[in-house]
């Protein structure tokens, strides 16, 4: 988010740079038509986390309570990273899937539509 400063030249120091999380980067991620998340999650994950371990241990603690959640055929699953289509390896780790600090990452599951058909 752009900053209007009240004093001509001012630049603030960046608070949010990848060495002040102890390790982990800033991950967002965003489940695309299912309103009951209203905003993509952002999380501090580990670089080295396999991809796999992202969708099997983390994103059931983040979207598990939505009905669709337990529905979500993975195979199908469409993903896409910096706008683009991405087909993430899951035995490899996050860093090594091309995720960087504060990359965004969506999320599609074809055939769920989600709470009552918000989605369609």
């Amino acid at each position: 988010m752009p900053v209007i400063a009240l004093e001509p030249g001012y630049a603030g120091p960046v608070q949010d740079t990848e060495d002040k999380f102890g390790g982990n980067r800033l991950l967002y991620i965003n489940w695309d038509g299912h309103m009951m998340f209203c905003s993509p999650v952002c999380l501090p994950v580990p670089p080295d986390m396999p991809f796999a371990a992202l969708v099997d241990e983390v994103l059931p603690g983040i979207y598990g309570a939505h009905p669709d959640f337990a529905r979500i055929d993975w195979s199908a699953a469409q993903w896409e990273h910096g706008g683009q289509p991405w087909k993430p390896d899951p035995a490899r780790s996050l860093a090594d899937n091309g995720l960087v600090h504060k990359s965004a990452i969506r999320l599609r599951t074809p055939g769920l539509d989600g709470i009552g058909g918000s989605h369609s």
